[in-house]
């Protein structure tokens, strides 16, 4: 039977809004699993972190390979400093930690996630599992989504779970199998849009879209991407949106940003509600930074009869940090933590690399 554990979750998605850190309690009771959060945080990322994370996407092997320890030693340091905060020092027995995503490719057997787990083994003196999607990726799935386990088995209250991240996913049951997969962009090109225009982070409660008209043709020129007609399993990374996603922007850059905004999030919403309405989904648990979008969620909610559901700010902003901690709490209990039925690998397994404290293994 499963030990209980208090965990550390760590979690930074694509859209490099920050770190995000979640202490939980896990727990095994009655063939459930439970979950106490004991403190949350998310540390913004300093200007040179924000810049080296997106320019590793460039970098050859030899400078990814510095980056990946400097990650995790920076990753290291942040811990430590949570730990301080929230007074957990001798309380935490287990890091989970996702890292940051640089190249994802399954299809050619490649992802990669840097912030490497024997430095922050080293910096934290507590046990390290990271790397959580190379095995599936080995054994022939695409390696993401992972969080869909912990959507199954700790919020499967739920009809679906559906991240507004850099990418928007979906989770749901059908028949006895957890289905899941990326929908579309959700926060990457909406970000990236108003980065280079205003040189702010986001459009705060989409203000800027709301105030824009949606273009027709740019409409149908993202509804017609190719990705949208394909089957899951099915994953997104950068380099789809750098093929495929903004080069069709691009093409209307002479449009009024407002405009261009709105477009997408027609183009977003529509995406996400069309899957919604077609698995007749009775409600959805949204979180990510998309759910503090009160413009995009009301465009999502306008298209479905699903129920969306906004939870309490920690949930939104922590739901994935959480789950990295369950993830890792599966993999030391020898719990499956990777679904086949998600990423379309061989079968089920147990996904992550243990580093222990002190050591380099």
């Amino acid at each position: 039977m499963p030990q209980d554990l208090t965990v550390i979750g760590i979690m930074s998605g694509t859209s490099l809004d920050g770190l995000d850190i979640c202490c939980v309690q896990l727990c095994h009771v009655n063939n459930s699993y439970t979950y106490k959060v004991l403190a949350t945080e998310t540390f913004t990322f300093p200007v040179e972190w924000k810049k080296r994370l997106e320019a590793a996407y460039h970098q050859d092997i030899n400078d990814l390979a510095e980056i990946d320890k400097d990650y995790g030693k920076f990753i290291g340091k942040l811990v430590n400093l949570f730990i301080l905060k929230n007074k957990l020092k001798g309380k935490v027995e287990l890091i989970g930690s996702h890292g940051q995503t640089i190249f994802h490719e399954p299809d050619k057997g490649i992802t990669v996630q840097i912030g490497a787990g024997p430095e922050i083994a080293e910096a934290t003196g507590i046990n390290v599992i990271n790397d959580f999607r190379i095995r599936d990726v080995e054994l022939g799935g695409q390696g993401a989504p992972l969080v869909p386990i912990g959507d199954r088995l700790l919020f499967g209250a739920y009809a679906s779970c559906l991240n507004l991240g850099g990418i928007a996913n979906i989770s749901y049951e059908q028949g006895d199998k957890r289905i899941a997969f990326d929908i579309c962009p959700a926060n990457l090109p909406l970000n990236k849009i108003v980065k280079e225009k205003f040189d702010i982070s986001f459009d705060r409660n989409g203000e800027i879209a709301q105030s824009g008209t949606v273009i027709q043709d740019l409409l149908n020129a993202l509804n017609d991407l190719s990705y949208y007609s394909q089957d899951p399993p099915k994953s997104l990374g950068y380099e789809w949106l750098d093929r495929e996603f903004y080069p069709v922007i691009k093409n209307f850059s002479d449009k009024p940003v407002a405009n261009v905004l709105r477009t997408v999030i027609e183009h977003e919403s529509t995406q996400i509600s069309k899957i919604l309405n077609a698995r007749q989904l009775s409600n959805c648990l949204v979180t990510g930074g998309g759910a503090l979008n009160t413009f995009f969620v009301e465009q999502i909610q306008q298209k479905t009869t699903t129920e969306i559901i906004i939870p309490d700010l920690q949930l939104i902003e922590f739901k994935e940090a959480l789950i990295f901690a369950f993830l890792a709490y599966l993999h030391v209990n020898q719990q499956v933590n990777t679904l086949a039925s998600v990423t379309g690998a061989k079968n089920d397994s147990i996904g992550g690399k243990l580093h222990l404290a002190f050591t380099d293994e």
